[in-house]
């Protein structure tokens, strides 16, 4: 009660002082701010790129631009944490420098995302090619996580050479380009034995950053229970949480449907777990159990990357699904935005506290009886569509829904 109080007092207090000028002022949306819990009809007023004001019914006679947000929800600027970006001309290079992965500004502010997490494609051999190529040139803000694997993600053959994970390379990369790399990535592994996880959680530890851990398939299954419960650490991302493929353990019986256990108890040490939903990682057959027994995700992605043969959603699409699930609009903004901003440590991100960056998405939500698939064919039926109105970075208006 007392911080409801104090976030009510605080936008009053900034209403009454609101009289300079304002490059931009929303207006009359609901403003959904899961960091500061605010959930409510505000305008925002935005100057130099960074947000001045919260507060209700502010006047537009000082401000250069104003949108009309009633009927909208206004937003922290989306976070894909889990993306393949680093596009190059070698389409024998899968994801690393490859045409499997895309260039962001094609996908990002269209979907009201600001900042995307690419998952690994690089290594320590590699990044420097990633930022010159791609980070340097995007409008969309990208970081990283760094692959174990040196190579990162150059094709299947590099993914399972162990003896090209190394720990305190990584480790020693991540340091020397922390602006950009937020994290340690492991991915694809199919062999035996906890080596690639080792050298993945030594590398985040010598980093001091979190670990994300794609773990399947693979011939014979590995325990998820030892993997979360003995290795992972609090902060790290335990990623396609709500897949089911074959060689890999689901975190949902599939006889029973009952989530197991050692879930909730990893929850609790404070493992995070990510969607990761690409073109087969998320199955209605784990999620719609996990969401029935009221365990949601951390945090949405995409795992977007380009390929010819499945349909990889975007983000608000996967939103959408998790409104069909069960999860309240203010559960999945904070999926999107705040969480994922306090898991890769940027929290200047994912909020609309006043003197932060005025990275700000303005969305609408449709009312229509939508049916949602998965790749396997698995239906779910929901009434909510959410799109794009307004995209703003850094005080810009880099979108906007024709």
């Amino acid at each position: 009660m007392k911080k409801t109080v104090f976030v009510i007092l605080s936008v009053f207090h900034l209403q009454s002082v609101f009289a300079q000028h304002a490059d931009l002022l929303i207006k009359g949306g609901r403003v959904i701010d899961p960091k500061n819990n605010i959930n409510g009809i505000y305008d925002v007023a935005v100057s130099k790129g960074k947000i001045i004001h919260i507060a209700r019914h502010l006047g537009t006679q000082s401000a250069v631009k104003v949108i009309d947000a009633h009927g909208l929800y206004v937003v922290p600027g989306l976070i894909d944490i889990h993306e393949h970006d680093f596009y190059g001309p070698d389409s024998t290079r899968y994801f690393c420098n490859g045409t499997k992965s895309i260039m962001p500004d094609t996908f990002s502010f269209c979907t009201g995302t600001t900042t995307v997490v690419d998952a690994g494609s690089s290594g320590w051999l590699d990044f420097p090619v990633f930022k010159k190529q791609v980070i340097d040139k995007s409008r969309t803000r990208v970081f990283a996580f760094l692959n174990i694997v040196g190579a990162g993600m150059r094709g299947p053959a590099y993914e399972q050479d162990t003896n090209n994970m190394d720990g305190k390379k990584t480790a020693a990369e991540a340091q020397l380009y922390r602006k950009y790399i937020v994290g340690i990535k492991l991915a694809h592994y199919k062999g035996p034995g906890w080596k690639p996880v080792e050298e993945a959680i030594s590398a985040g530890r010598l980093a001091g950053m979190p670990v994300m851990i794609d773990f399947g398939d693979r011939p014979i299954p590995m325990s998820v229970s030892e993997l979360l419960m003995l290795y992972m650490r609090p902060g790290d991302i335990f990623t396609h949480c709500f897949a089911e493929l074959k060689g890999r353990e689901p975190i949902v019986d599939p006889e029973t449907k009952t989530l197991k256990p050692f879930i909730w108890e990893a929850k609790k040490r404070g493992v995070c777990f990510d969607v990761g939903y690409g073109a087969i990682s998320f199955s209605f057959l784990q999620a719609v159990p996990a969401a029935n027994a009221g365990f949601f995700p951390n945090t949405i992605s995409t795992d977007i990357h380009a390929t010819t043969k499945n349909k990889v959603k975007n983000i608000l699409e996967i939103m959408s699904e998790f409104l069909a699930m069960g999860m309240s609009m203010q559960e999945v903004i904070a999926t999107v935005t705040w969480n994922p901003a306090r898991e890769i440590q940027h929290e200047e991100l994912g909020n609309l506290s006043v003197g932060t960056v005025a990275d700000i998405t303005i969305l609408s939500v449709r009312h229509n009886k939508m049916i949602f698939y998965d790749h396997s064919g698995n239906a779910l039926e929901g009434t909510k569509d959410i799109k794009c109105a307004f995209t703003i970075k850094s005080g810009e208006t880099v979108y906007q829904e024709h």
